[in-house]
């Protein structure tokens, strides 16, 4: 699903980006339901960037990728810890494109996520290629998420990966 969001573009550099988990849900421009074998998911696009809310019968867990006012967490590179019950492992990096990549790679990843019917994509006004996505699946008895915040003006791209599955208990 592509929306245009009606918002002003906050999130304006990828080093403003910080990371959390369990933040209660934000205020959201556009959201997208998913029910993934019996794993109930909400993408949200936030006027900041990203939330993704999950629940399923083990627990719930709160992703949030945004420019949040006084956060001290940075954009980690990866993250692997537990959350409740779950396994979470966390992925970003950044990259720096010319401005004709820019341009191909946004309208590239705009088509597969808009196209997709577990994917949301919001752009921002303004320029076309300013936009934040998000794309998810259920694989191998796991929820896995991706996302992408694009800074045109930087040439700038971040993208995540995120996977939360059922700890699994070590042979006795």
């Amino acid at each position: 699903m592509l929306t245009n969001l009606n918002t002003a573009y906050t999130d304006t550099r990828a080093a403003d980006l910080a990371w959390a988990l369990g933040r209660e849900p934000l205020p959201a421009l556009a959201t997208l339901d998913l029910e993934l074998s019996g794993a109930k998911l909400q993408l949200r696009l936030l006027g900041a960037s990203h939330q993704v809310l999950l629940e399923e019968r083990s627990g719930t867990c709160s992703e949030t990728v945004a420019c949040i006012p006084g956060s001290s967490t940075p954009l980690p590179l990866g993250v692997a810890k537990r959350v409740g019950e779950w396994e979470y492992e966390f992925a970003a990096r950044v990259e720096t494109l010319s401005q004709g990549s820019f341009a191909g790679r946004a309208q590239e990843l705009l088509a597969l996520v808009s196209d997709h019917p577990h994917g949301l994509a919001g752009v921002f006004p303004g320029n076309p290629h300013a936009f934040t996505a998000l794309l998810a699946q259920h694989h191998e008895g796991a929820v896995h998420w991706r996302t992408w915040h694009a800074y045109p003006q930087d040439g700038q791209l971040v993208a995540t990966r995120t996977r939360v599955g059922v700890r699994v208990a070590a042979p006795a």
